[in-house]
Order: structure tokens, then sequence, then C-alpha cells
């Protein structure tokens, strides 16, 4: 369901994805709106499900888990069941940052964050690799990250 978004409420979503710490204050002084109906517009975006939540923005280097790996995964069959059981195992992988279904030749597509090489292998071979249903794993190392977005929000 698309929603009809005008100026303002663009202007909204755009400061609190670059701050989501601004007060109300500072954000209605950035859309050119007094607080008030800037605060019932971030509710509105709020109640709609645009604004889906808050978090911090995490540097995941800076923590140690500085080598990231792309892996295509194909699971033998293409059932519910198959399906459902992979989903619910990634689940309870923390080296698994994001885990989308697919279309083409390959099922998954995971994004994981370990601290190096080694301990992908760790991963790759002790937990990925048992999971039941995984047929084939492509895995890849991206070099650099060329541009990094939240949210499309025009």
């Amino acid at each position: 369901m698309e929603t009809s978004l005008d100026k303002i409420d663009n202007r909204i979503l755009a400061e609190l994805q670059r701050n989501a710490r601004l007060t109300n204050q500072e954000l209605s002084e950035r859309v050119g709106l007094s607080p008030t109906p800037c605060a019932r517009r971030v509710r509105n975006l709020e109640k709609l499900g645009i604004i889906k939540g808050y978090s911090a923005d995490i540097d995941e280097t800076k923590l140690g888990f500085a080598f990231t790996v792309f892996v295509s995964v194909q699971l033998d069959r293409q059932i519910d069941d198959r399906l459902m059981n992979f989903e619910n195992e990634i689940k309870l992988l923390p080296e698994v940052m994001d885990c989308w279904l697919m279309t083409g030749n390959r099922d998954y597509l995971l994004r994981v964050a370990v601290v190096d090489l080694h301990e992908f292998e760790r991963f790759l071979t002790g937990r990925l690799t048992k999971v039941d249903g995984v047929a084939n794993i492509e895995s890849s190392i991206p070099i650099r990250q060329v541009k990094g977005q939240l949210a499309r929000l025009f």
C-alpha cells in the first residue's frame, strides 16, 4: 500500500533519517513548521508504519566485525517446510545481519559480518553448511561499499 506524502513529510523523514535524536523543536525548525504540527506529523508517520522505529547506526568494524561476506544459498528443494526451516535457523545465527529470499538460481542472499576470514570459515563449515536443506553456497567478499542508504525516501 502506497501512502501519499507531501514535501514536508518527506523533509521530516529525511531529517530523522540523518539524525533521529533531533528534538521536536529542532526538527520543526529544519522543516519549517511550528512544533505542534510537526509532532502531529511525526506521530502520523509512526501510526502509518512509515516510521517503523528508531535505532542507532552502529559501525560494525569498530566492534571488531570488519569482515563482511555476501553468501548466496541454494536449498535442495523449494518447498514451504524447507524454506521455513532455513529461515528459522538463520534467525538464530548472530553472524547473519541480513537475509533475503531471492528470485533466480539462488534461494537466499545473506550478509554475514565476522571478525576475519578464519571466523567466516568456522561459520561456514561449522554452522551454515549444517543447516538442513542447504545444497549449494556461493560466497562473495566485497572490496568496499560504494553507496549505503537506510531507506529510499523520494
